[in-house]
């Protein structure tokens, strides 16, 4: 039997996640309005506004009508890490070069002309802070009882697999097979995916009992492998990606260069280190210390 919550709703949460439908909504519908363009950066973007708006109804709804508490998964952690994917997608995790929708139109499509595309980004830099305060709202505080992905360390979590998947979208199958350094670091980065991805639907499914170890100490020991794989590739991957291949000239006049795709991983690769290195100290620090406390 369905029974409405309307708590769900008029909660600080169920506003921000109302506003979130509307300003995504709004912001795509004024993209779609203006014409479509034969652009990966401009299917992205609404790949991104599109598929938030239609996730974060849905999440509304099951909430609103008390559906959420049957799906046999953490609703809890489900909702708080797509709070987290949201936020990085739409927002501007620009300090990182990410490929996000509200950057990729700021700095793209809009002219002085372009007023959809002006207003357009707006309300998407608007959607951003919405879904960066739903995050804030929804993550487990010190002494709550929380899912773990509403924890710093679950939140790094996906942090650091949305970060790859950014670098396997840069990779090309050019340069890379040419050297083992390339290849190695290629090979980190899939390793820490596959890890950080088993977290991520393990949690969400309820289904961390089955891990033979307990999930702290699993946890520490992964992300200090992972810290010293990634030391490796911050070294490895710019020395040979860069290696007797200067920066084209054409690469000054266009987005699509390879040359800008080697220089993002780059980049990437080192946000992800301090990312793992952040996590490896909560982690050590929640084995070591509030254990022995």
């Amino acid at each position: 039997m369905v029974m409405l919550n309307v708590r769900a709703v008029v909660c600080p949460v169920g506003i921000v996640r109302i506003l979130e439908v509307i300003f995504t909504c709004i912001t795509f519908s004024l993209v779609a309005a203006v014409g479509h363009r034969v652009d990966s950066f401009w299917t992205w973007s609404m790949f991104t506004w599109c598929f938030c708006f239609c996730v974060t109804i849905l999440i509304l709804v099951l909430d609103f009508t008390s559906l959420s508490s049957k799906l046999p998964i953490s609703w809890d952690d489900f909702t708080t890490a797509f709070a987290m994917l949201a936020t990085l997608m739409v927002g501007d995790s620009a300090a990182a070069a990410m490929l996000a929708a509200s950057i990729l139109f700021a700095v793209l499509f809009t002219c002085g002309s372009c007023d959809f595309y002006i207003i357009a980004t707006v309300f998407s830099f608007t959607a951003f802070i919405l879904y960066a305060v739903e995050v804030g709202l929804t993550r487990a505080k010190p002494g709550e009882i929380s899912g773990f992905l509403g924890t710093v360390p679950g939140l790094l979590k996906v942090l650091e697999v949305f970060v790859a998947c950014v670098i396997f979208t840069c990779l090309d199958g050019t340069r890379y097979p040419q050297f083992p350094g390339l290849q190695w670091c290629v090979a980190v980065y899939c390793i820490c995916f596959i890890f950080g991805t088993l977290v991520i639907i393990l949690t969400i499914g309820r289904l961390l009992a089955l891990l033979p170890a307990p999930l702290d100490k699993v946890l520490t020991g992964c992300n200090v492998l992972a810290v010293l794989m990634y030391m490796t590739a911050v070294v490895i991957w710019p020395y040979y990606s860069f290696l007797d291949n200067p920066r084209p000239s054409l690469c000054s006049t266009t987005l699509l260069c390879k040359w800008n795709n080697y220089a993002v991983i780059t980049f990437m690769t080192c946000v992800n280190l301090v990312a793992y290195i952040v996590d490896t100290v909560y982690s050590v620090r929640l084995v070591f210390f509030m254990s022995s406390t």
